[in-house]
């Protein structure tokens, strides 16, 4: 009598048929988690070249070249000096408006460098840009 293949050995497994149940809740749980969480991120209002706006207000011109060369109403004005030079261009002005026409190589450092001037001494300063066609 062969009494040692007669023995039924039983097989070890693993029921994975929750585990699907739980995945899908863990991802369903991190992509909404995601989406309420977000930190650093700036929303930004570009402006638009299509739509163009007259301006009913004095305003004063401020264009930069690509080589750094800042001219206030025309004149050729070192950076340093800018910020007197804007502030006597408003003085005297209600609601002065500075219009920017800034070369369009240039960094947004520069361009953050300006504003921080008008920002200074309170103007509303306007980004000037072309239209696509011209």
């Amino acid at each position: 009598m062969n009494l040692r293949g007669s023995r039924i050995r039983p097989h070890a497994e693993v029921s994975t048929h929750s585990l699907n149940d739980i995945m899908f809740f863990l991802l369903l749980f991190f992509l909404i988690v995601s989406t309420m969480v977000s930190p650093s991120v700036v929303k930004l209002t570009l402006p638009s070249a299509k739509n163009a706006q007259a301006l009913n207000k004095q305003v004063i011109k401020l264009e930069v070249s690509d080589d750094l060369r800042y001219f206030l109403k025309g004149k050729e004005i070192p950076f340093e000096e800018l910020e007197p030079a804007m502030a006597e261009a408003v003085n005297g002005i209600n609601e002065p408006t500075i219009v920017l026409s800034l070369d369009k190589s240039l960094s947004i450092q520069q361009l953050v460098d300006v504003l921080e001037i008008g920002n200074r001494l309170k103007v509303k300063m306007i980004l000037a840009t072309r239209a696509p066609n011209g």
